[in-house]
């Protein structure tokens, strides 16, 4: 063969191999991702990348009051070459996962949510300002109404979260915002806003950047009740929701997959 000829003929079999590695790459990167289709805002492009989870310890408020974590070194690097810490955890402390089963008898188990349901379009509902003068607001049907007009229908397993600027009191008593008969008072979605978000959207779950999915004076824990036990998860403690928009980001969910549980702290970001 000619020089010519040998050359087309090794640059022909260099580009279908680089084809087959680059088409070898998006299956494999499709599998890991548990073959779920981006949404849109992932499918256009990420410009930034913002975390939704707060870093907790032992003094991170908790629904009950009590510490949520107990961290015990079992070895430590002068001593051993390496560090290694037990936990003890709540479940549900820090920013962290409701799943079905923790408001239900046989709903699904943290590690059963669907990975499909873990990245979702992300719509934040905001209601700082009302919540700045009501500890008690709750994100009503009508909030939801609102939130269509200006952007649009809620896309398919979106994930709806409430932005009520309470994650900036998670350092002080204000966070729980207990009055003197052990009442709390922080904002949460009301009843009939979740009734709306599964009788009329395919919203697969919610956030709470508060102590829960409920207001804080809850005695009969109505919205849990009703979403949960759907199959839908929630996620409270939820942080830097001032940072997204209120519609077009995606949000990411890393939740845990310790079998059989009712829940988790999480490690979730919005891809923006």
């Amino acid at each position: 063969m000619c020089d010519i000829c040998v050359m087309k003929a090794v640059k022909e079999k260099m580009l279908s191999r680089r084809e087959f590695f680059t088409a070898s790459a998006v299956v494999g990167a499709a599998a890991a991702m548990g073959s779920v289709a981006a949404p849109p805002a992932m499918a256009a492009g990420v410009g930034t990348v913002e975390d939704l989870s707060h870093t907790y310890d032992d003094m991170f408020p908790t629904y009950f009051g009590s510490a949520g974590i107990e961290q015990t070194q079992v070895y430590n690097f002068a001593e051993h070459g390496f560090n290694l810490f037990t936990l003890d955890v709540n479940e549900h402390t820090g920013t962290h996962i409701d799943a079905p089963l923790h408001f239900s008898a046989d709903g699904q188990s943290v590690d059963e949510i669907p990975v499909s349901n873990l990245v979702a379009p992300l719509c934040v509902i905001d209601i700082a300002a009302r919540a700045a003068e009501d500890a008690d607001a709750q994100v009503t049907p009508e909030d939801i109404k609102a939130w269509m007009s200006a952007n649009g229908e809620i896309p398919e397993n979106a994930c709806v979260a409430m932005h009520s600027g309470w994650g900036a009191k998670t350092g002080g008593d204000g966070f729980r915002n207990a009055d003197g008969e052990g009442v709390m008072h922080f904002p949460g979605f009301h009843v009939e806003a979740a009734k709306m978000l599964i009788e009329e959207t395919g919203a697969q779950s919610m956030a709470s950047d508060s102590l829960s999915l409920d207001h804080g004076p809850s005695a009969d824990f109505a919205t849990h009740y009703a979403w949960l036990p759907t199959g839908r998860f929630g996620i409270e403690n939820i942080a830097n929701l001032d940072k997204v928009p209120a519609a077009g980001a995606t949000i990411v969910v890393g939740a845990p997959t310790h079998r059989g549980g009712s829940g988790g702290p999480a490690r979730i970001f919005a891809m923006v």
